[in-house]
C-alpha cells in the first residue's frame, strides 16, 4: 500500500540560493512516516504511554533534484521490509513527474530504557 501526502515548500524552507535546505527533506518524510502510521491506525501516543516508541535506526538517502519555494511536492511511502524488529520504508519525493529526494528508512522499536524490542503483535497486523 502506497501512502501519499502533500507538502508546499514554503519560504522558511529554503536556503540563501531559494532551493529547499537538504536536512528539510527529512521532516519532509518524518511527517509523511507519521501520517502513514496513523492512517493505518497506530496509535503512537497509546503506544508511548505502554513504553514503547519508535526511533529510526538508519537512513539512505540521495538527492535527485532540486526543489524551490512554492513548489508542490507528494512524499509517497511504501512499506519495503519487515522483521521481527524492524520496519524498512522507501520513501520518494516528487515535484509533478520530476523525483527530486529518495530515502530508505529503517525504524525499531525501543522501550523505556532505550533498548530495542520486537514489533508488537498489533502493529505487525496492521502492516
Amino acid at each position: 500500500m502506497k501512502h501519499v501526502f502533500p507538502v508546499r515548500v514554503y519560504y522558511e524552507d529554503t536556503d540563501m540560493g531559494g532551493i529547499v535546505y537538504h536536512a528539510n527533506y527529512l521532516r519532509y518524510i518524518e511527517r509523511a512516516r507519521s501520517d502513514w502510521v496513523r492512517q493505518l491506525g497506530n496509535d503512537q501516543n497509546a503506544m508511548r504511554d505502554a513504553g514503547i516508541v519508535w526511533v529510526v535506526r538508519k537512513i539512505e538517502a540521495e538527492y535527485l533534484a532540486t526543489a524551490k519555494f512554492d513548489d508542490e511536492l507528494v512524499i509517497e511511502t511504501e512499506m519495503a521490509a519487515i522483521s521481527g524488529a524492524r520496519l524498512t520504508m522507501a520513501q520518494l519525493v516528487r515535484r509533478g513527474d520530476t523525483e527530486v529526494f529518495r530515502a530508505t528508512v529503517t525504524a525499531v522499536c525501543i522501550n523505556a530504557e532505550g533498548k530495542p524490542v520486537r514489533l508488537p503483535a498489533e502493529i505487525r497486523a496492521l502492516l
